[in-house]
């Protein structure tokens, strides 16, 4: 075993040992932030894909993560107020179940990221920064200026969404949930990553121009990892938003896909269980700085700013040298 399989091994049991030390200290706080943390790491595989498997340096990923809380938001307001989604010309109403509603976010995520990635991708470098951003800030005034859901002062969700067999309310169990949701999008994105498809997506990374002259289409590879880099990051908003049971117009903000990507530098791009580092040290840093400080950003931007100029692969990359693995 690698020194990488190793950090990521302890990265991986890291977030439910706390969670259940937590739970036998009875310290629901301690919970909440670890499940905090598998939501915003989820997010931030997301972008993981896009970034560090396709180069695709996305400053608008919060569009796909305030997908995700609406869907979620709209479907459950429309339940607990019993008004329909729509009636005609077929009926349409809301839920407040769990696997229906992240089924709905996958979707509209994927759809929302396959337009916004079809005009992007035809772009590259600052311009398509540029342009990813400039989606996520429509979106954002969009949701601002929509007052059937709470316009700028967002929607409150009263009672938390349901999934069969789990008390959701309880903090140990909806930790659970989005833990094990974490755990299988990880192994995914390994396999995806070793995948014939991730291969190919790393390679024209790389080189563009050599992978076109192989028979691939560099565009449609890079569309579809922004396709499923935004379905993931739109089900992490909508896990987000039943957390905090509550969706406003921030979830689409620049400042959002801003932290997003903060998760993967901080952690290491293109590392598999860098998110997974970088949402830990995020929360740990607000937790305790913000306590202590209300310009705490300040430590962080320092922090960034070390990783950035001696650690280019992260926290793991630090830990693990030069050694590289997906597993």
């Amino acid at each position: 075993m690698t020194r990488e399989s190793l950090i990521n091994t302890a990265l991986f049991l890291m977030l439910p040992l706390t969670a259940g030390a937590a739970w036998i200290l009875d310290e629901p706080f301690i919970i909440t932030l670890a499940t905090k943390v598998a939501i915003l790491a989820l997010a931030g595989v997301g972008l993981n894909i896009a970034l560090g498997l396709g180069g695709l340096v996305s400053l608008g990923h919060a569009a796909f993560f305030g997908i995700g809380g609406y869907a979620m938001g709209i479907l459950a307001h429309h339940a607990q107020t019993y008004t329909p989604l729509m009636e005609a010309p077929f009926l349409i109403e809301g839920t407040n179940v769990m696997p229906v509603i992240w089924l709905v976010a996958v979707i509209a995520g994927a759809l929302a990221a396959l337009a916004i990635g079809a005009l992007s991708l035809r772009t590259s470098g600052v311009y398509f920064i540029m342009i990813t951003l400039a989606f996520g800030q429509m979106l954002y005034y969009f949701a601002i200026s929509w007052p059937a859901y709470g316009g700028e002062d967002g929607l409150s969700i009263y009672v938390r969404n349901g999934f069969p067999g789990f008390n959701t309310l309880d903090p140990i169990q909806f930790f659970a949930i989005a833990f094990v949701i974490l755990a299988v999008t990880l192994l995914a994105a390994g396999r995806l990553a070793a995948s014939a498809f991730g291969l190919a997506l790393s390679a024209a990374r790389q080189n563009a121009v050599r992978v076109e002259t192989v028979g691939l289409s560099p565009y449609r590879l890079r569309l579809l990892a922004f396709v499923i880099s935004g379905a993931i990051t739109a089900l992490a908003g909508a896990l987000f938003a039943d957390l905090n049971r509550f969706v406003s117009p921030t979830m689409f903000s620049w400042q959002m896909s801003g932290e997003i990507m903060i998760f993967v530098i901080l952690g290491g791009v293109g590392r598999l269980y860098g998110p997974v580092a970088g949402a830990a040290l995020f929360i740990l840093l607000e937790h305790v700085l913000g306590g202590l400080s209300d310009f705490w950003h300040v430590y962080l931007g320092i922090l960034l700013l070390l990783v950035v100029l001696f650690a280019r692969g992260g926290m793991i990359g630090s830990l693990a040298g030069r050694e590289v693995a997906h597993d």
